[in-house]
């Protein structure tokens, strides 16, 4: 991008979209279900990535520095000591209480679309989240088999969160230049798993105010609230997800955080202390508070079990969102998922008709069940498809043209090395963009990591970023992915819409 004209000198910055001049939602006709049939979109022509391969929250309405899980009273990192025991067991209790509230009120869900109800979805994703061990950034960025596509995922995230987390009246570089700014974000981050993302919020180019994480995986949230207060001893400092210490010897004081156990996707959030106190609009009227950004990285796709869970996920995230607040967020790429499918069906109804025709070729005798006998039919096998890496496996039929119709419900195992193994749901996209018209939330921007990669790694900002994250060679310019990587994460997609105006 190019520099401001007015401050040459200085790094170029991210240009944000000006919420101001968002049109009104437009009316249109609403049904039960936004999964009407829309014609099949073609995926844009392979890259050479894929070729290689608000109102501010006062200091008296959240504590400073403070980390909080549902339901329990807030404290001050490092004053853990002063929870009796006793406390302690009721907070448990209650989250475990609410955790199985969960479980029963999905297992007990109406049936859907698509492959079927989720039913324990709940408990299968937490169990695996919670099982996945910490093993800290120096073996990730080391000893990982998949360090490439790790380094990769993160650059992406970090490109997503620099280029729409300012808001319209953010100026570039204020921060760089020690300039302060009277409108700090607040930002909501659902699914937030083991905190991955917090110091790409701190090195944010708007300072962040508060960030407030929920996750479904209590393991996951303790880890995240370790990761705050490992931050909270460096002073802020350490992380490459953003301006790399660029600040001229300012840095900006770390933010508040809050954590909380929580099924954001599948249950409201309304009825939650922080949110009701940054502010949650209810029905189809905008509001000026509520959160700058809402942010869901590599989670979504769990929303898209059943209709209901995908529409109670949106009015979440528009509730939560104030006027003109951005939602961002990574997703499976349904275009890449539906071309897999349909050249995967295309070559097994190709097998079955070779098959039928070698039946014909042969004698009457030769293959003939003998008296009593009953030849059973051979199972066909199901959509796959991988590498070394990475493996995607439906359990059952799938459209033969890729096109999924109803768009919930379709589930796929999902294997990544050393990260993933947990069941999955296809995020349909031109369903899920209808539907988030539904709660006033228009797009702005969505591409493949692919063109990420091919839009983004030339620019002054974000190429000198690849290239401080280990994802471009600094001599050569190249991408430091293995085949095997490039296609793994040529799997997703990155997008953000904006909450207008009403």
């Amino acid at each position: 991008m190019p520099p401001n004209e007015e401050h040459e000198e200085h790094e170029a910055q991210p240009q944000v979209f000006n919420a101001h001049k968002l049109q009104p939602a437009r009316k249109r006709r609403r049904s039960n279900s936004p999964g009407r049939s829309t014609p099949k979109v073609s995926s844009p022509a392979p890259s050479s990535l894929s070729a290689k391969a608000h109102d501010n929250t006062s200091p008296n309405t959240v504590a400073s520095n403070s980390v909080a899980t549902s339901g329990a009273q807030q404290k001050r990192p490092g004053k853990r000591a002063r929870i009796s025991e006793a406390e302690r067991a009721r907070v448990r209790a209650r989250q475990q209480d609410e955790q199985d509230r969960v479980a029963r009120e999905q297992e007990a869900r109406a049936s859907h679309g698509g492959q079927g109800p989720p039913g324990s979805l709940h408990d299968v994703v937490k169990t695996h989240y919670n099982s996945v061990p910490e093993r800290g950034r120096d073996w990730r960025k080391t000893e990982s088999k998949i360090k490439g596509l790790r380094s990769f995922n993160n650059w992406v995230k970090s490109t997503i969160i620099q280029k729409f987390s300012p808001d319209e009246d953010h100026t570039p570089g204020a921060m760089e230049r020690g300039i302060q700014s009277n409108n700090e974000l607040l930002v909501l981050d659902m699914g937030c798993g083991k905190g991955g993302d917090l110091g790409k919020w701190q090195q944010a180019p708007q300072r962040v105010q508060l960030y407030v994480g929920m996750d479904i995986a209590d393991v996951s949230i303790d880890q995240a609230k370790d990761r705050y207060r490992d931050m909270l001893n460096r002073g802020g400092r350490g992380g490459r997800g953003g301006r790399g210490g660029g600040y001229r010897g300012h840095q900006p004081r770390i933010f508040d955080a809050m954590f909380f156990v929580k099924n954001c996707f599948a249950e409201s959030i309304e009825d939650m202390d922080i949110i009701r106190k940054v502010g949650f609009s209810t029905g189809h009227m905008s509001s000026a508070r509520g959160f700058d950004v809402v942010s869901t990285m590599f989670a979504m796709h769990y929303a898209f079990a059943s209709e209901d869970i995908a529409k109670q996920m949106l009015r979440n995230v528009s509730g939560a969102l104030k006027k003109g607040g951005r939602f961002i967020g990574t997703i499976p790429n349904s275009h890449v998922i539906g071309e897999y499918v349909e050249k995967f069906n295309k070559e097994l109804e190709e097998k079955r008709a070779k098959k039928e025709m070698e039946k014909v070729s042969k004698p009457a005798e030769e293959g003939e069940a003998e008296d009593g006998e009953v030849e059973e039919p051979e199972a066909d096998p199901t959509a796959n498809w991988g590498n070394d890496i990475y493996t995607v496996r439906f359990p059952g039929p799938t459209p033969a043209d890729g096109i999924f119709r109803p768009p919930f419900g379709w589930k796929y195992n999902y294997w990544l090395e050393e990260a993933v193994e947990a069941p999955e749901y296809v995020v349909p996209w031109e369903a899920f963009r209808a539907l988030a018209e539904d709660y006033n939330l228009e797009l702005q921007y969505h591409k493949p990591f692919a063109e990420v990669w091919e839009t983004e790694k030339d620019d002054r900002e974000f190429g000198a970023l690849a290239e401080r994250m280990g994802v471009k060679d600094r001599r050569t310019g190249e991408l430091q992915m293995t085949p095997e990587e490039i296609e793994a994460v040529s799997f997703y997609a990155a997008f953000c819409f904006y909450k207008v105006y009403i």
